[in-house]
């Protein structure tokens, strides 16, 4: 008989797959349920974007394979677009690589620079990715407490002298999944000189960095001095060009840090399809229209749940950025057995917060995912159901 890997005591996706065995339980029975749980993007790309894609694909020279570093175009639109975004120069050659989507990136950088016995610094709550990569490079984890009475940001000097002794890398993430919070310049210039003192890489998941509001801009971890040396930062094609299927991505920052995960796919992967990294030079290099109504979308759904929550009584904090609504959950139940109530009762699927880790117990997270219409239809569901 098989038995597991101990490295796998620590992977799950129990909860997850829970509430989606929820929904399918009342699809079953005839009931209709709005799926907010998964942070699946339900837009299509720009046509611009698809162009590209469909161009490539047509074309029958490009079904080898391709370098794991990506092709040079593809760098080099990586490079010109972290100067136009934030001002950040980078060399296309050394300081960026492809990545299938940057959970591909997360995944693997621990096993570039994890022993037996290192620690890993983690948020809790943090995205599954955060802490599946470094468990499969056997690591031990430390989680960072995210609350909401320090911004959700971690207490770095609440961490212990023993565990930095051993502390090889940090992961970070803002705009936050599934926090929805952000982060304030001066913590990323704190971290810098942190990671200095104790020779720790950081590794900054900046996917959400274009979904924002109200005028917010967030900011590269690269873009303040000294952030080169010990950071390297994590991006994606998926919610910004809504190209979530396409497993396009890429990380830019530290070039030791780079050759190295570089060397591990190397190993692993033949790199991304030609024609995606086509459509991704397009999204990239093309017009930003669609990138800021992308944005306003979801700006629009996140006031629509905010706001119709509110006014049911839910205090239900307005977030600047991602496709998230980070809620505290409104009656006294733990938050699985709250969001398996609101199944039930109401036809609403979000996640629980303790499926995000132990510190996200008392919150659900809300996936901005549907039409408006389907979210108003949530709301009224909710507010009938909250009475």
């Amino acid at each position: 008989m098989l038995e597991e890997a101990i490295r796998m005591k620590g992977m799950t996706s129990a909860i997850f797959s829970q509430v989606d065995e929820l929904r399918k339980q009342a699809d079953a029975i005839g009931k209709d349920v709005i799926t907010l749980s998964i942070g699946s993007p339900d837009l299509a790309p720009a046509p611009h974007i698809i162009a590209a894609l469909k161009e490539g694909i047509e074309n029958t020279n490009n079904y080898g394979y391709t370098l794991s570093k990506g092709v040079s175009a593809f760098l080099e639109a990586v490079a010109a677009w972290y100067d136009r975004k934030f001002g950040v120069i980078l060399d296309p050659e050394t300081e960026v690589h492809s990545l299938m989507g940057s959970q591909d990136g997360l995944a693997h950088i621990a096993l570039c620079l994890v022993n037996p016995g290192d620690v890993v610094l983690v948020p809790d709550p943090g995205y599954p990715i955060f802490s599946a990569g470094p468990l499969a490079a056997n690591a031990e984890l430390y989680r960072m407490p995210l609350i909401a009475a320090n911004n959700y940001l971690p207490d770095l000097d609440a961490i212990p002298l023993d565990v930095l002794r051993r502390a090889k890398i940090m992961i970070l993430n803002y705009p936050n999944n599934p926090l929805a919070a952000i982060a304030p310049s001066e913590f990323f210039q704190k971290v810098i000189d942190f990671a200095k003192r104790h020779h720790i890489l950081v590794c900054h998941d900046f996917a959400y960095s274009e979904l924002v509001f109200d005028d917010y801009r967030p900011d590269s971890i690269l873009s303040f001095p000294g952030a080169k040396d010990v950071a390297i930062e994590f991006h994606s094609l998926s919610k910004t060009y809504s190209m979530a299927g396409c497993r396009a991505g890429f990380v830019v920052g530290n070039a030791k840090a780079i050759e190295l995960l570089g060397r591990i796919k190397s190993n692993f992967d033949y790199g991304i399809f030609y024609p995606v990294q086509m459509a991704a030079i397009a999204a990239l290099r093309g017009p930003d229209d669609c990138v800021r109504q992308t944005a306003a979308l979801y700006q629009r759904r996140r006031d629509i749940i905010v706001d119709g929550l509110m006014a049911a009584g839910w205090k239900v904090p307005r977030p600047k950025a991602s496709m998230y609504i980070w809620a505290p959950v409104p009656t006294k139940q733990l938050s699985f057995d709250f969001v398996v109530d609101l199944v039930n009762e109401a036809g609403v699927a979000v996640i629980p917060g303790v499926g995000f880790g132990a510190c996200g117990e008392g919150y659900v997270r809300f996936a901005l995912v549907q039409p408006e219409e389907r979210l108003r239809l949530a709301v009224e569901r909710i507010t009938k159901w909250l009475g």
